[in-house]
């Protein structure tokens, strides 16, 4: 049985397939079962092609593909439905979340003896970012954690990791990737916090601006509190005839 499915998102990281992909594969080797799951997000460079080999040369990996681009948690999505293992563990496909830190997130919830552990996840610390994204980014996790209180001082960090059936029960809608603490202690599991190293990107573009995050964040942080607030949980019992 699959023990581990690591989900990477990628659009247009063709440079970076090759050393992310391998670094997973030297990351999870301790692992009886695992696979990674590429997730391309309707590339229009080499990602698709690359990943094509690489699944040739090793089993484990698998391609999802989008024909256009349906963003981020579109793709994450598309990964763990396909994904066969009760675990997932996702980073970023840009190569700044180094795959050598998986461990810390799949370690817990794969010895989680409580069942109640729903979520892993990842803050970068020692961030190799511009002084513009940084102040940005602490901008946008300071008014999310006063509005949300979800005691997560880096939402932003790709490297998660999660149950499958947790996930998959959580409402859907595009950028919601970046609220997953919120959302997990909203359907009431436990979540842990681990620290997790950064570097900079090796190659290609961020797909994200300053402006665009800010443009896209204030909706969707109002929606989430919405969704908080009116969450209502009730415990029912069985009736059987022999009571």
């Amino acid at each position: 049985m699959t023990q581990v499915s690591v989900v990477i998102p990628m659009r247009n990281e063709a440079p970076n397939l090759a050393p992310v992909v391998g670094g997973i594969l030297e990351a999870c080797a301790g692992l009886d079962a695992f696979e990674v799951i590429v997730v391309d997000d309707g590339s229009t460079d080499e990602t698709a092609t690359l990943a094509r080999d690489m699944i040739v040369a090793d089993p484990r990996i698998r391609l999802i593909r989008h024909q256009q681009s349906a963003g981020q948690s579109a793709a994450i999505h598309s990964g763990v439905l396909a994904a066969r293992a009760p675990v997932i563990c996702m980073l970023d496909g840009d190569g700044q979340n180094p795959p050598a830190e998986l461990p810390k997130l799949f370690t817990p919830l794969l010895d989680d003896t409580t069942g109640r552990l729903g979520l892993v996840a990842g803050q970068r610390v020692d961030r190799q970012d511009s002084r513009s994204k940084l102040w940005a980014s602490r901008l946008a996790n300071g008014l999310r954690g006063r509005i949300l209180s979800d005691g997560t001082r880096d939402t932003g960090c790709g490297l998660k990791g999660f149950r499958r059936d947790a996930f998959l029960s959580l409402p859907y809608f595009d950028h919601m990737h970046r609220y997953l603490p919120a959302l997990f202690a909203r359907e009431g599991w436990d979540i842990r916090h681990v620290d997790v190293s950064h570097r900079e990107r090796h190659a290609g573009n961020s797909k994200y601006t300053n402006l665009r995050r800010a443009l896209v964040g204030v909706p969707d942080l109002l929606a989430v509190a919405w969704l908080i607030k009116r969450r209502k949980k009730a415990s029912g019992t069985e009736w059987r005839p022999d009571q």
